[in-house]
């Protein structure tokens, strides 16, 4: 198996810098996690595009699902111009009809407007048809498609995974995510066989103490916020790492 690229998604700059300093090599630039990703603001942009590595922002206007309405498919058109004029590399963006197929209209406008590289993200574990969605990635010219084989963790869409390895037969690029850690990279890259893995690496950090007030007011989680965590990256690319040396 050749190099494996290891995606960290963020949604801070502290995280970014801390993710690209201990070996992801592709950024995913969000906002919000907490609502699986949300479109990262314009200055957050600005600041990540001087980053070492590749930073590819998420384009979606809203939590919940991706079936969008014609002001919010305004408003992603928008946010993908600012990334691009931001400087990014790429954007992760989806969206579906009402019949649970990928939206081929707008998706196309999208793309096509701009120069940026795309992943499709895991709007595509949503769709009604799994394997066609693969094929309308590649005609949409999609880099890679995020996904966790339709399932609630990676760990748990391996069959799916494999299979979209094998439908996608080198025509792009399968990334699993959701749920990857350095203790099961082996057995999804094993079992699996995708192109790369997408990890948050997060951790809770407990809130300090001049944080009191944020705390009793609300707005910071008694256990603290969840943090990129310089460890978790190391040691999922030390695993991946390993992964890929002992089969060479």
């Amino acid at each position: 198996m050749s190099f494996v690229p290891l995606e960290v998604c963020v949604d801070t700059i502290e995280g970014a810098r801390t993710a690209a300093a201990h070996g992801a090599d592709r950024i995913e630039l969000c906002a919000a996690l907490s609502e699986g990703g949300l479109t990262p603001s314009l200055g957050l942009m600005a600041a990540a595009a001087q980053l070492s590595v590749p930073v590819y922002a998420m384009i979606r206007p809203r939590g919940g699902d991706f079936l969008y309405s014609e002001q919010e498919k305004s408003l992603m058109l928008q946010d993908v111009q600012a990334a691009e004029e931001a400087g990014l590399a790429g954007i992760v963006i989806g969206a579906v009809t009402d019949s649970e197929d990928l939206d081929q209209q707008f998706l196309s406008v999208t793309l096509a407007g701009t120069g940026l590289k795309a992943t499709l993200h895991r709007a595509v574990d949503t769709v009604s048809n799994f394997e066609d969605a693969i094929e309308t990635a590649i005609g949409l010219g999609f880099e890679r498609i995020l996904t966790s084989g339709q399932a609630g963790k990676a760990e748990e869409g391996l069959d799916k995974l494999s299979s979209a390895v094998n439908r996608a037969d080198g025509r792009i690029s399968i990334m699993a995510g959701s749920g990857v850690t350095s203790q099961n990279a082996a057995r999804i890259l094993d079992e699996a066989r995708v192109d790369e893995l997408h990890a948050s690496c997060s951790a809770f950090a407990a809130p300090p103490a001049l944080n009191a007030q944020a705390v009793r007011l609300g707005f910071v989680p008694s256990q603290g916020e969840k943090k990129t965590n310089g460890k978790l990256v190391q040691d999922l690319r030390a695993a991946i790492n390993r992964h890929t040396e002992a089969l060479t």
